[in-house]
């Protein structure tokens, strides 16, 4: 399987993962969209796409379907994640990063199941993001080119929806008032989120 490594880095909101440099190319199961989406050319030569500093540090867990799972030390601290790119990014832009998703662990500051958006634009101003897993709606908070939820009770709220659905589907408008819709495949995310938890240590 071919991967590409997602770093980290603290935010400064406590608990909620930073801004990431690159997102993840997954395995060749199906998901090899993110590789074509990150480099524009076959996986062969995906060791030519750059990597982000220190990212040797990250250990890929696994690939469960969609969804790829991490794990790596950040000053002595163990965090895991697990990220994925959409499977359809939509809208009228002309250039965008890659979008995706992350939801983090953080032990050490007894941060759990932590969901962030990565837009790969920066969003316009006090906007919210729209998400929708199967009919469940939830809004995301935003700051530059991330989003995330206003609180644990709807980081929890995220993970239940995403584990049991199928599908979930991220709107927001970047600062030139373009509106994109991003969906998600979650086919993997339980297994995927059950790795990171066992990896962590978390009860």
């Amino acid at each position: 399987m071919i991967r590409e490594i997602v770093q980290v880095s603290t935010s400064p909101w406590q608990g909620h993962p930073g801004p990431v440099t690159n997102p993840l190319a997954v395995g060749m199961n199906g998901a090899m969209r993110s590789v074509f989406s990150l480099c524009g050319v076959f996986a062969v030569f995906l060791p030519l796409c750059a990597l982000p500093a220190g990212a040797a540090e990250a250990k890929v867990i696994d690939n469960f379907h969609d969804w790829t799972a991490f794990a790596e030390k950040e000053g002595g601290k163990k965090v895991c994640y697990m990220a994925s790119a959409p499977e359809k990014a939509e809208g009228k832009y002309r250039k965008r990063d890659d979008p995706y998703v992350l939801v983090t662990h953080r032990p050490a500051e007894k941060s759990i199941g932590v969901v962030s958006v990565r837009a790969g634009y920066t969003y316009k101003k006090d906007s919210d993001v729209e998400v929708n897993i199967d009919g469940q709606r939830f809004t995301l908070f935003t700051d530059a080119g991330q989003a995330w939820a206003r609180d644990t009770k709807t980081d929890r709220a995220l993970v239940r929806a995403m584990k049991g659905g199928l599908a979930m589907i991220v709107a927001g408008i970047s600062s030139r008032g373009t509106l994109t819709t991003d969906t998600y495949s979650l086919n993997g995310f339980t297994t995927a989120y059950d790795a990171i938890t066992r990896a962590c240590g978390v009860k």
